[in-house]
């Protein structure tokens, strides 16, 4: 199987890539860390690749999807991983610059990869289509309120692009529930240590993931604790 993952180069995108690569599929990745995609390369060859991308800037978007269409067939599995957390504070206190770099790779990010590799996908009337959603896309906490309000956003955009898409495909916001990942630590320290980590929930995402399909189009999933 082909898949297209952004954010491979830590967390959650990083544990996938390597479950999938040792389960024996192709994966392309991107992320914005050169020395981390640069690691990717070294360990991963051919038929697997990895670039250095920054999904909230179109036009990088635009010309690594080209590379990668141009060169093979669309992806059968597409991930929207690629996200970052608010700086923690209430709404009030956002800064715009911080809110607007959070939306602009939160959301934006999401609709950029959408806009460039599922319009192959569509042609061939194939592929599914997971955005990474959170259970703060479905549930609110204080400090976190642009977060929340990038993965509601998600749940919604998810939703509407499944009534979209041609029979066969599928669109699903995917909940990973909760992982002791850098990003989880950044907002709830020493809390974070009593889940699994990122390699360990790979473990179960990973084939949870793959099972997923057009009987499973338009619903907000969680990957099994």
């Amino acid at each position: 199987m082909k898949i297209v993952i952004t954010g491979v180069t830590r967390g959650l995108g990083r544990a996938l890539a390597e479950r999938f690569i040792k389960d024996g599929h192709t994966v392309i990745g991107c992320g914005r860390s050169g020395e981390a995609i640069f690691d990717l390369r070294m360990s991963h060859g051919a038929p697997h690749d990895f670039s250095v991308v920054d999904v909230a800037l179109d036009n990088k978007v635009a010309v690594w999807a080209a590379k990668v269409l141009e060169s093979s067939s669309p992806p059968d599995l597409l991930i929207n991983n690629a996200a970052i957390m608010n700086r923690l504070a209430p709404l009030w206190e956002q800064d715009d610059r911080e809110f607007t770099k959070l939306v602009d790779a939160n959301i934006r990010g999401v609709a950029n990869v959408i806009r460039h590799f599922v319009p192959a996908m569509v042609a061939a009337k194939q592929g599914v289509i997971v955005n990474l959603s959170s259970g703060w896309g479905r549930s609110v906490s204080p400090e976190v309120a642009p977060y929340c309000m990038s993965k509601w956003a998600i749940e919604g955009l998810t939703k509407a692009l499944a009534e979209e898409l041609p029979k066969g495909m599928a669109a699903v916001p995917l909940n990973p529930g909760t992982i002791d990942t850098d990003m989880l630590r950044a907002c709830w320290a020493d809390g974070a240590a009593g889940h699994p980590k990122a390699e360990e929930w790979a473990t179960v995402a990973a084939p949870f993931i793959l099972k997923l399909g057009a009987k499973d189009n338009g619903k907000s999933l969680s990957v099994p604790a």
